[in-house]
């Protein structure tokens, strides 16, 4: 895996070029997978070993090794896989390992909890660092001034401390079902969401393309 040059670091820039339907299904697929799953096996009971099992922890037990060989897949395709996958790969094994060992679906529930804590405090960290880690991960996709970094920085670094709450409340207050429904699109569409707001920011902050500039004009 490419190491500590900012510039390969996202994994878009660094890597080999792939089939980018081949990346969205290394990408999405465990997640479609584990729902798709979870819909069909959420009203079962598995004994193995003598022990019960209700079809959440069966589907959580199937979509680790399917986590690892996506990543591992893409990682041997491309050369890279950026620290925010391996992060999430490591929390992944460690609560979903936790969930189906004690038979409790509650660590699972609260891996994505640890994910937006783990994220939103590195960027805070680089923050009380005079520096951006989201330039570091993101500047290949989105060319910004420094000032635009860090107040998008800031930003993001709220929006995942408010996602790790809000998926708190979820799993504590609603149904599995209801909380697998917010996993997979919820949590998504809020990402997608935040960025999509931010569209006065790019305005401001980004960083014109030069050579586009003088070739327009000649």
């Amino acid at each position: 895996m490419t190491k500590d040059n900012p510039a390969t670091q996202n994994g878009e820039t660094g890597g080999r070029e792939i089939n980018p339907f081949v990346k969205s299904a290394l990408d999405l697929g465990p997640i479609i997978v584990f729902f798709v799953a979870y819909l069909l096996l959420k009203d079962r009971i598995f004994t193995i070993g003598g022990t019960e099992y209700d079809g959440f922890i069966v589907v959580t037990a199937a979509f680790i090794p399917l986590l690892i060989a996506s990543t591992g897949a893409l990682w041997y395709l491309t050369g890279n896989i950026s620290r925010m996958q391996v992060a999430t790969l490591v929390l992944v094994i460690v609560f979903g390992g936790l969930s189906v060992w004690l038979n409790d679906d509650r660590f699972f529930k609260m891996k994505p909890t640890m994910i937006y804590l783990l994220f939103g405090g590195l960027l805070g960290l680089g923050l009380l660092r005079g520096t951006s880690y989201l330039k570091y991960v993101m500047e290949g996709m989105m060319p910004l001034k420094d000032e635009g970094w860090m107040i998008l920085t800031r930003r993001l670094m709220l929006f995942f401390f408010g996602l790790a709450v809000l998926n708190e409340v979820i799993w504590r207050t609603q149904t599995t079902e209801t909380w697998v429904y917010f996993k997979t699109f919820g949590l998504s569409i809020a990402v997608f969401g935040f960025f999509l707001s931010q569209g006065k920011l790019f305005q401001a902050h980004g960083i014109e393309d030069a050579k586009g500039d003088d070739t327009s004009g000649g």
